[in-house]
């Protein structure tokens, strides 16, 4: 049976999800073993050699000297403040629960682009994106029995995920995105090597924690090829909407690996941040917009150092 090229990608984006959820899970079985830092430290190392790799590839190594420019060092920046919140609420919160707030990443851009970036958002999108963030809130339960005082690092890493994502799109497009990547994947490496000892010091590795970083840093590689291939393959309207299922892998690898069972307000709060994203999406493509907000924001929608 020979798929369509939209079912094809289709594949793709949810293949991509779930390597990205992999990398995640992974980060958070070894999380609770060493620091943030050093996590920041032993997978960047992996995944800036492997990123090195195809920018050499790629021929793109000879733009590196076009990156000292301020909006990339904002953005890279960014992606470590992200990255250290993320990290800190994925020690603590349920792999699904700091998944479904970070789904919020498109509506807070879309919020972003609005306010800063002067970008027309009609009545109908600002409430998708009030509903969407009362979602969250369902999922966080400020004041309430539940409350993880870990989730508002979580929306913190999105506000930080938004940062980034806007910044990136001010980036002139003659800089190669995977040099972007690749500057990014080194300096969020080397804050990390400098941050481990205010975090605690250096934990011995492990061959089992060592292989489990480098799986991850595959994992992210494996994602962002998948993820190109699916937006080469199918119509993006159509493909979009698939880089949800990032919840869905995170619902099952949260039962299944931490034996984490999300409860009604967890699932209530994620449809209700799901539904208005992929209302969002609609609107985006019903004004004819070329390039919807929600399709330039990081294909992870979470920190991952590139």
């Amino acid at each position: 049976m020979t798929l369509s090229p939209n079912l094809r990608a289709a594949l793709f984006m949810a293949i991509s999800m779930a390597g990205f959820t992999l990398n995640d899970a992974l980060t958070k079985t070894v999380i609770g073993d060493m620091s943030a830092a050093q996590v920041m430290l032993v997978r960047g190392t992996f995944a800036t050699i492997m990123i090195g790799l195809l920018a050499w590839h790629g021929g793109v190594l000879s733009s590196l000297s076009s990156l000292r420019r301020p909006l990339v060092a904002v953005r890279a920046a960014s992606e470590v403040g992200s990255t250290l919140c993320f990290l800190a609420a994925l020690a603590q919160m349920p792999l699904a629960n700091v998944s479904a707030i970070l789904q919020a990443l498109p509506l807070a851009v879309t919020m972003g682009a609005a306010l800063f970036l002067h970008e027309p958002v009609g009545w109908r999108r600002w409430t998708a994106i009030l509903a969407g963030f009362a979602g969250v809130m369902i999922i966080v339960r400020p004041g309430f029995e539940g409350f993880n005082s870990y989730s508002l690092l979580a929306l913190l890493c999105v506000a930080f995920c938004a940062l980034r994502d806007l910044v990136t799109r001010r980036i002139p497009e003659d800089i190669p995105s995977l040099a972007v990547s690749f500057a990014t994947a080194l300096f969020v490496t080397v804050v990390g090597g400098f941050l481990v000892v205010p975090y605690g010091g250096w934990t011995e590795l492990t061959v089992t924690s060592t292989s489990m970083l480098l799986g991850a840093a595959i994992l992210l590689i494996v994602g962002y090829q998948f993820i190109i291939m699916a937006m080469r393959a199918g119509d993006i309207s159509f493909v979009a909407p698939f880089r949800y299922t990032a919840l869905i892998w995170a619902l099952l690898l949260g039962l299944l690996v931490f034996g984490e069972v999300p409860d009604f307000a967890m699932l209530l709060g994620a449809a209700i941040v799901v539904a208005s994203g992929l209302y969002t999406l609609y609107r985006e493509r019903h004004a004819g917009k070329t390039q919807p907000v929600t399709d330039t924001t990081s294909p992870a929608m979470a920190p991952d150092g590139v």
